[in-house]
């Protein structure tokens, strides 16, 4: 069998995005669909942001974390359904090279975000239930925002390197990527050159941004049990916990979701199961966030009853 063509990086202008589905009937039902949970999420996260920045009530730490995860999982999905919904309304499956880049870039950066800001709000949980009387120390609003910082650092880093590796990586003729984004280990699956730097990359960065920030969660809910079982009232106990239930949801759903997709051995139809179980970290998580976090809570009903003017609690659905 002879050497598979290769072309130069610098002359890959187009990669093709074969999408979840290549059928032309079910292209209406997908652009609905997707459209449909797009504007639910993009309007779901910035109503979260509004009320929390229109209310003093909630200009604290745990709401200050809450916003910017808002506008983090808004940015998150922006970052790849747009591009999937053009491509379903044009009746193509085109991206440019550079387009490619800057969407695995952008994916990389906001989903690591997403990882290191549940690992905070999860610290913050910690601190307000373990120690409250140091909780206006240890989470003074520069503290607050130095970690924030911290996270946005951390998590371009490896982002900006995974995307500047790529642009070292030729790549063969076929340029279609079985993905409804530009995912990075099908990206090097279309490559010619040698990845094994890119792919040692992914594994030592991806074990280091998943692992870490889920070992701090661990630790910070079984410090919190500790304390919560100590607690001898089971009123206070619930309290206790009633506070963290929304986080831990979305904790449970976020990495049961990424574990579900990465730990499933593989099948014969792997790139179609992890296309198809990626539209739920990327679309269906980030859509369910906001009715997660206002579904139990008071004060998050009030201020987005306040939002919109009726001065009342404010019941979703």
């Amino acid at each position: 069998m002879g050497k598979p063509s290769l072309v130069n990086q610098t002359a890959v202008s187009d990669f093709l995005l074969l999408g979840l589905s290549e059928r032309i009937e079910e292209q209406p039902l997908l652009f609905g669909l997707f459209l449909g949970m797009y504007l639910v999420t993009v309007v779901g996260n910035l109503l979260i942001i509004l009320a929390i920045s229109s209310d003093p009530r909630l200009h604290t730490p745990m709401y200050f974390f809450l916003a910017n995860l808002s506008l983090t999982d808004a940015c998150f999905t922006s970052a790849s359904i747009p591009k999937m919904l053009a491509n379903i309304h044009m009746q193509s499956q085109t991206i440019s090279y550079s387009g490619c880049l800057a969407q695995l870039y952008f994916l990389l950066m906001f989903g690591g975000l997403d990882n290191c800001l549940l690992a905070v709000m999860a610290y913050d949980r910690y601190i307000a239930i373990c120690q409250p009387l140091h909780y206006s120390t240890a989470m003074s609003p520069r503290l607050c925002a130095l970690m924030l910082g911290m996270c946005w650092v951390l998590t371009n880093c490896p982002a900006l390197m995974h995307t500047l590796l790529l642009t070292r990586v030729a790549f063969c003729a076929q340029t279609a990527i079985p993905h409804f984004y530009c995912d990075p280990s099908a990206l090097l699956k279309l490559a010619c050159s040698d990845t094994r730097i890119n792919e040692l990359v992914i594994i030592s960065m991806g074990l280091l941004f998943l692992t870490v920030p889920l070992m701090l969660i661990i630790f910070s809910y079984v410090r919190i049990s500790w304390a919560v079982f100590g607690i001898s009232s089971p009123g206070g106990c619930w309290k206790a916990f009633s506070t963290c239930g929304s986080h831990l949801t979305v904790v449970l759903l976020f990495y049961g979701s990424l574990m579900g997709v990465y730990l499933l051995p593989p099948s014969t139809h792997s790139s179609e199961r992890e296309s198809r179980a990626a539209v739920l970290y990327v679309v269906i998580i980030p859509m369910l966030n906001p009715f997660i976090y206002s579904l139990r809570n008071r004060d998050m009903k009030e201020a987005l009853g306040k939002l919109f003017g009726s001065g009342k609690t404010f019941f979703l659905p």
